[in-house]
């Protein structure tokens, strides 16, 4: 893998960097692709990753595949890595990869890049990411709650700009609970009044009770003592029932059962809700406690396959 003061973009364009240095893959980070006199260049394999050196940018998602692509070129060849600069954006894929390549821990695969080019500094919110991958052991982790509150703090920031839910955060909308093709969560709400399922216990969203909300707290994807979460409002994930969520900023959340249209709790992906408790949450997807009872047992559901 070519990890040098040449990680960027000016070495990614010069022709006999790449020939000299036998380079067979070369992964761009940034906001525009490589000129085609690059990609090509025979023997070369190019990956494009769009993403801009902000904290609220998700390169997260994109460890799995980039680690895939890595390995296959380092196994025939030189593999070229770079960004813009070659500080941030580059940094982190490369110590992602150093990360789950040798199962280190987020600082000595940094030191070991940082050994190899000196002045790598992955911004704020890509080093919290980092951390993240390491807590879910390498892996992109879907059931991970602070995973999950990552996602989240994505599709906030993408919503906003473009008024509307992109294709790429898309997963962050879970199906419908009282129709699922996987064995269903025991512990079910249901609308008070219609008895309709509206959501599983895996759907919650707890928070800490009079803490800062943030899906940088590493106490989320640790095992915390269920008395420490607020029970006053349930927050949960965007299901598919909720069928505003993926068009509009801020809404009122009703019953699914077209013979009820009860109202159980409301959203905002911008403001958020401020709990009883003290604790802002943002985004947020409640349901009010009075408006749904929790129970134990699933009636109702219907299991395709």
């Amino acid at each position: 893998m070519h990890v040098s003061n040449r990680g960027n973009l000016t070495a990614a364009t010069n022709v006999d960097v790449i020939e000299s240095k036998k380079i067979n893959h070369i992964l761009t980070i940034d906001s525009c692709p490589l000129p085609r006199k690059i990609t090509e260049l025979n023997n070369l394999k190019t990956m494009f990753i769009q993403v801009t050196d902000t904290p609220r940018e998700d390169l997260l998602s994109h460890f799995e595949e980039t680690y895939h692509f890595i390995q296959e070129g380092v196994k025939n060849g030189t593999v070229l890595v770079h960004c813009y600069f070659g500080v941030s954006r580059s940094a982190t894929i490369i110590i992602a990869y150093l990360m789950k390549k040798h199962r280190m821990s987020v600082q000595e695969a940094f030191e070991l890049a940082k050994s190899k080019r000196r002045f790598i500094g992955p911004n704020p919110g890509f080093m919290a990411q980092l951390q993240l991958f390491e807590v879910m052991d390498f892996t992109i982790d879907k059931s991970n709650l602070q995973y999950k509150m990552f996602r989240l703090y994505i599709a906030a920031d993408r919503i906003v700009k473009t008024k509307i839910l992109p294709q790429c955060c898309a997963d962050v909308v879970k199906p419908d609970p009282s129709v699922t093709t996987v064995q269903p969560d025991p512990r079910v709400y249901r609308c008070k009044k219609c008895r309709k399922i509206v959501a599983t216990a895996s759907n919650i969203i707890p928070h800490i009770s009079k803490q800062k909300y943030s899906w940088r707290d590493k106490r989320y994807s640790e095992e915390i003592d269920a008395k420490d979460f607020c029970d006053k409002i349930y927050f949960v994930e965007p299901l598919a029932w909720m069928q505003t969520v993926s068009i509009q900023l801020e809404g009122k959340l009703y019953c699914p059962n077209v013979n009820c249209k009860h109202k159980l709790g409301s959203y905002s992906w911008t403001m958020g809700c401020l709990c009883p408790c003290g604790t802002k949450v943002s985004p947020a997807f409640y349901l009010v406690p009075s408006k749904v009872d929790k129970g134990n047992f699933v009636q109702n559901v219907q299991v395709t396959v």
